[in-house]
């Protein structure tokens, strides 16, 4: 049975001086994109690197703290089948994105964004 490598809740004692954000994107075969944030020091924020799948299409070089960018090949092709984010990256910055009113993808720093209601 492969390791799944669940990262977020009780990871205090494995940080160390590692940034404190985990950003993750991904996309759908739709063409749908997902991004997620995960504060390592909120023992109820987590998310799974790898989908549950054959061990050989899992990426096993996740280390804390390095930032990823190389999920898809030079075409465009999945290079880890199981693993869920093509691309991630560590920051201690608090970084929040939202579509603006101008249908803009916007990016705060230590701010967060309330959209209004009726959206």
């Amino acid at each position: 049975m492969a390791s799944n490598y669940f990262f977020g809740s009780d990871q205090e004692a494995i940080i160390g001086t590692a940034p404190k954000y985990f950003y993750g994107i991904r996309r759908t075969d739709q063409g749908q994109l997902y991004f997620v944030r995960v504060n390592q020091l909120d023992q109820n924020d987590q998310i799974e690197i790898n989908v549950p799948g054959d061990a050989e299409d899992n990426y096993n070089d996740f280390e804390v703290g390095i930032d990823f960018y190389e999920g898809r090949n030079a075409n465009h092709e999945i290079v880890f089948e199981n693993l869920k984010y093509e691309q991630y990256r560590w920051d201690n910055r608090s970084l929040l994105y939202y579509v603006n009113d101008n249908g803009e993808l916007v990016v705060r720093i230590n701010q967060s964004y309330t959209y209004p209601t009726g959206i």
